[in-house]
């Protein structure tokens, strides 16, 4: 019997000692090894990070519906009708940003909350387009309503009307007593430089820049009326234009007559005539304050002597004696073609017009006949008043 160990290459055996090389079959040289497992998680482990990622799905969920809420929340807010009762105005400053605009409207009572007026203003990225000026918020305007107008930019209009036949000096004296405009009045301007015009402005324009305007104004009007004068004027500067026109615009507020009663004075200059304008005197008087209403004009009056008084002086006076408007300057650039050196009143507003000194004599004693006859009614209707009509209001 053989009782040494078996043969270690042996197939079907594998070696007993370390070390040895123990051949593979062919199959065996094919098959892939397996590879490391991977390290085995605790059930616990695995139930802790299952339970985590649905919190987090939870807590998502939840921000979601949450931030759903608050969106419809607030654009309800945002849509719904404001808290006013009343229309009322609000000034936007320039460079006021959404917040501040936001906080000076719920500060206004205008909007509920301020917050959901800056988020609502950010959600219709409209954050740059708020513009600056002062604005008509009618009752219960919804802070969407609000935005809306914010942005438009249509902020109140304020106006200033300065008429025909003002002087400078009044001019500036409606300009320096509109509580709108802001700042400090200019130095006067040259007399009938002034436009007579009505400007419309927003709250915050100064009355530097209203100043500014109307001279800039009048000077685009003047130049433009002077490029189209009929050549054959008696007149050869833009100044004399514009003093000529002043006493037309004096003279008369009829439309119809303004060309004719330019003629006059024009026909005047070129034969060397005096004006004898009354609103000359009373300019030569009083300057650019005017003549009070209560003070009459006298023959002493007619008879002093002033710069201005063209009963007195030849030719036109040194300055304008108020601002002409167009009418009174297109007047003055093509006037009537016609032969009239006078005009008178006519007692309706009007005047009449005569070629001739004997027919403006006739059309004088005409006038002076019927302002006796309207002296003499006056009279009557004041000596037979009675307490009830308003008599004694008269003679006080």
């Amino acid at each position: 019997m053989n009782t040494s160990p078996p043969n270690s290459g042996e197939f079907g055996q594998r070696p007993s000692q370390p070390g040895l090389i123990v051949p593979k079959t062919a199959n065996e040289a094919l098959r892939p090894e397996a590879g490391t497992p991977p390290p085995r998680r605790s059930r616990r482990s695995h139930n802790q990070i299952i339970v985590f990622l649905n919190f987090l799905m939870t807590l998502l969920v939840f921000i979601v519906l949450a931030g759903g809420v608050l969106a419809y929340l607030g654009k309800r807010e945002f849509e719904s009708p404001g808290p006013t009762t009343t229309a009322s105005t609000i000034l936007i400053k320039p460079n006021t940003g959404v917040q501040e605009i936001a906080e000076l409207l719920e500060r206004r009572g205008l909007i509920s909350d301020s917050r959901v007026f800056w988020l609502g203003v950010g959600a219709y990225r409209s954050d740059g387009q708020l513009k600056a000026g002062e604005y008509e918020i009618k009752a219960g305007a919804s802070m969407h309503e609000i935005m809306d107008i914010l942005k438009s930019g249509k902020s109140i209009l304020y106006s200033l009307t300065i008429p025909e036949g003002l002087t400078v000096e009044q001019a500036f004296e409606r300009i320096a007593q509109h509580d709108v405009l802001s700042g400090d009045m200019p130095p006067l301007p040259p007399e009938g430089s002034i436009a007579t015009d009505t400007l419309r402005f927003t709250r915050g324009a100064t009355r530097q820049d209203i100043v500014k305007k109307l001279l800039a104004d009048q000077k685009k009007l003047v130049d433009d009326i002077w490029e189209r004068r009929s050549p054959d004027l008696p007149i050869s500067t833009v100044d004399e234009f514009v003093t000529l026109a002043s006493i037309v615009e004096k003279e008369t507020g009829i439309a119809e007559e303004r060309s004719r009663v330019a003629a006059v004075f024009l026909n005047r200059l070129k034969k060397h005539m005096r004006l004898q304008s009354d609103p000359t005197i009373i300019y030569g008087l009083f300057g650019g304050k005017g003549k009070p209403a209560d003070r009459a004009l006298y023959q002493s009056d007619i008879d002093k002597p002033t710069p201005y008084n063209t009963y007195q002086i030849d030719g036109l006076p040194p300055t304008p004696i108020a601002n002409p408007g167009r009418a009174a300057l297109e007047a003055v650039a093509n006037p009537s073609k016609t032969n009239d050196l006078y005009f008178v009143a006519d007692g309706t507003g009007g005047h009449v017009f005569a070629a001739t000194l004997q027919e403006h004599n006739e059309n004088v004693a005409r006038y002076r006949k019927f302002q006796k006859k309207q002296a003499e009614a006056a009279k009557a209707a004041g000596e037979n008043a009675t307490p009830g009509d308003g008599a004694s209001d008269t003679a006080q």
